[in-house]
């Protein structure tokens, strides 16, 4: 039987086979990363390396970004820095004209985009972070000339999605250090590209947010009702809805009506009962009104219903706080988190950051 017709079985074809046939194994690293299972992946990757099962260039690369990111998510940074140098200075090498005989009729660059971003990302989270900058820079200018390109429509959305990504991280970077002019600049141009009503009411959130970074707080309450207004005028999906929601529980948060902030986050949790970002913040805003004992149920309770979801650094980190702040021993503290994590997490959840 002839590959296309193994390929009109529809219904036949083993979608796992096909994975594999693109890159050794793929489909288990996917199943792996979505479970979180960081470690295993690392193990796989070191097996498949050792027995030599990595046959052609773009399988390298693969294993090589699910490595990456393995080590990135689990702190080990400079490790992860050590395995990208080894590509680092060839990676425009690594293209399908350069291989004649294992992609005939193909070109370009067979370069997973997520390593050019872990390239950048990376040098900041070992205290480099001009470098970063530098190469988050670098890394939009490459974006951009692909842009200028004469592209078919469905790729021209994903390199507008990579750009956003960018902009996002380089905004990020500024923010943290009070850049706030330069993060005004980015978000507005983006605003005024945006190309969804949703694009732009997610864009003008970050706007929001940075308004209220420098003490804009009227600035950013009409921000927000600008937002209001889009998901209005477009009856939006729950997702934009719990945005809205989201805007006005950070500015009862800011001006200390926890009260309110608890009820807005409320209303995003019984539309969307996997927003995790109003779980987290509906118990911290609990936690400031004294309601510690309400706080560390609404954590525990989600990481109970969706741990996958809410089994999150931030959130876990929460609850050690909340937990240290709710017991007075410490060892009794790390004894019933370790238990809990043991039930709910996957195999491998790194719980170094659950140190108290």
């Amino acid at each position: 039987m002839s590959d296309a017709q193994r390929t009109n079985d529809g219904d036949n074809v083993d979608s796992v086979k096909l994975y594999n046939d693109l890159c050794y194994d793929l489909s288990s690293l996917q199943e792996l990363a979505c479970r979180g299972a960081w470690r295993s992946i690392l193990d796989k990757v070191a097996q498949a390396r050792s027995r030599s099962l990595l046959s052609k260039p773009h399988e390298h690369l693969v294993y090589l970004s699910y490595n990456a990111i393995a080590l990135t998510k689990l702190r080990r940074f400079s490790e992860a820095v050590a395995e990208l140098d080894l590509v680092e200075k060839g990676l425009e090498i690594y293209r399908y004209e350069t291989y004649p005989h294992h992609y005939p009729d193909r070109h370009g660059s067979m370069a997973p985009f997520v390593l050019r971003w872990l390239h950048a990302e990376l040098p900041s989270r070992l205290g480099r972070r001009q470098e970063t900058l530098d190469r988050f820079y670098i890394l939009l200018q490459f974006i951009k000339e692909n842009l200028n390109n004469d592209l078919p429509e469905s790729s021209r959305l994903v390199w507008k999605k990579r750009e956003g990504l960018v902009i996002n991280s380089i905004v990020s970077h500024h923010l943290s250090h009070k850049e706030f002019g330069v993060c005004l600049d980015l978000i507005k141009d983006m605003i005024n590209r945006a190309s969804t009503p949703a694009a732009k009411a997610a864009l003008m959130s970050k706007l929001g947010y940075i308004q209220m970074q420098f003490g804009d707080l009227e600035g950013s309450r009409g921000t927000f009702g600008e937002i209001e207004s889009i998901v209005n005028e477009q009856k939006g999906e729950n997702e934009i809805k719990n945005l809205v929601n989201r805007n006005k529980a950070l500015v009862f948060m800011v001006e200390k009506d926890y009260a309110s902030a608890v009820r807005e986050y409320q209303e995003c949790i019984d539309r969307d009962g996997s927003d995790v970002v109003a779980i987290n913040n509906k118990a911290l805003c609990l936690m400031y009104m004294h309601d510690l004992s309400d706080s560390i149920k609404v954590m525990e309770n989600a990481l109970e219903r969706i741990p996958m979801i809410a089994l999150n650094e931030t959130l876990v980190m929460n609850l050690c706080c909340m937990y240290e702040l709710a017991y007075v021993n410490h060892s009794d503290i790390k004894k019933t988190l370790s238990s809990w994590i043991a039930r709910v997490a996957p195999d491998d959840f790194d719980t170094s950051c659950t140190r108290i």
